[in-house]
């Protein structure tokens, strides 16, 4: 405990300052606070007063598979095994969560900060990157319905490949051989992967590989249209806007294919409120995807966030065997790491190819 010393008290102790009027103004020093304390004040940051950095991160890596996990297992749990068949519906409704927890976490908890749109021109391109969005998302739930878990994984992790094609087809952007050559496992294990699934299901199937191209156009589109410092946003603040768009794409479909999804909906929840715990859930753990992303990133780096993407695809894999208990195949096990095989060295290579260039 440090005592609070004042003006009177330091003066006793010096000889020259005994004869001084007692009338003169008494000055309150402050104690001065412990060492620990000032380094807590000086340390403290968002959600980490009591936690290590080594903890803190470890947390959010975890919140991040878990969350990325969580989505999928729901997703499929709805459209396959709870006869919730309106994938189109359930991603307006990931939209709408996305936007109304964006725009808490960037206006009221400020985690980061809020940009606008500076022109018609900008607008337009968000419009353009949310409408490819819209149909990788809505792909990529409607494939659910008929592939299992990790099959749709294991379709999934081709992304690079598709990337790649993109790249150079609207950027005229030429990779290194060592790159392209990388690329040859990822698609070989899907081939191996496909032959032997055992739930095979040829519209699922394609579905699928729409969504994983979308999701690589979406990529190369946004590096192309948000190129200008002017017109960057932040992951955060891009989703704040995308998500509403998104949303009002999806609106006029769902009307039109799932035009009775609501008073299934109703009906449903009154004779099992457990769905609204379902779909609110849901829609949660889709906004935690994008907000775990940014947090893996900021406290780790945006290759940690890629290797940890690489190691999820087999994780989701197993735990959908071990929830929904379907079928796989010695095969199918081996085309699936054959493919996580390709993007790991396709990643490897990428790297190096950027070393040599710089």
């Amino acid at each position: 405990m440090v005592e609070a010393q004042t003006w009177t008290t330091r003066r006793m102790s010096n000889p020259r300052l005994l004869n001084l009027d007692n009338n003169d103004q008494v000055l309150d020093i402050p104690a001065t606070p412990p060492g620990d304390l000032r380094n807590n004040n000086n340390n403290s940051t968002f959600g980490s007063n009591n936690l290590s950095p080594t903890l803190l991160t470890a947390l959010i890596i975890a919140s991040w598979y878990l969350s990325n996990i969580g989505v999928l297992l729901l997703n499929k749990y709805l459209l396959s095994f709870y006869g919730y068949r309106y994938p189109i519906f359930l991603t307006m409704l990931h939209m709408l969560s996305c936007a109304a927890y964006s725009y808490a976490a960037i206006h009221f908890l400020e985690i980061v900060p809020f940009q606008q749109i500076h022109s018609k021109k900008q607008l337009l391109k968000i419009f353009a990157l949310s409408a490819i969005f819209c149909f990788s998302v809505v792909c990529g739930n409607t494939s659910l319905r008929y592939l299992p878990v990790s099959f749709n994984q294991a379709i999934g992790a081709t992304t690079p490949f598709f990337t790649a094609i993109f790249a150079f087809l609207i950027t005229c952007k030429k990779e290194t051989a060592e790159v392209y050559l990388a690329l040859l496992p990822v698609v070989f294990g899907i081939v191996v992967a496909s032959n032997s699934e055992p739930l095979f299901h040829l519209f699922g199937f394609l579905v699928c590989v729409g969504s994983t191209a979308g999701r690589a156009l979406k990529s190369v589109v946004q590096g192309i249209l948000l190129t200008s410092e002017a017109e960057k946003l932040h992951s955060m603040n891009l989703l704040l806007y995308m998500a509403p768009m998104a949303a009002l794409i999806l609106l006029p479909f769902t009307l039109y294919i799932e035009g009775n999804v609501l008073s299934f909906t109703i009906e449903k929840a009154r004779s099992d409120p457990f769905i609204v715990f379902l779909l609110v859930g849901n829609a949660t753990v889709a906004y935690l995807v994008n907000l775990t992303n940014f947090l893996v990133t900021k406290h780790t780096s945006a290759l940690t966030l890629q290797v940890l993407g690489n190691a999820k695809a087999a994780v989701a894999a197993v735990v959908s065997v071990l929830i929904f208990r379907n079928p796989v195949t010695v095969m199918g096990m081996a085309g699936f790491g054959i493919t996580i095989m390709g993007v790991v060295l396709y990643s490897e290579a990428r790297k190096r190819s950027k070393v040599t260039t710089h």
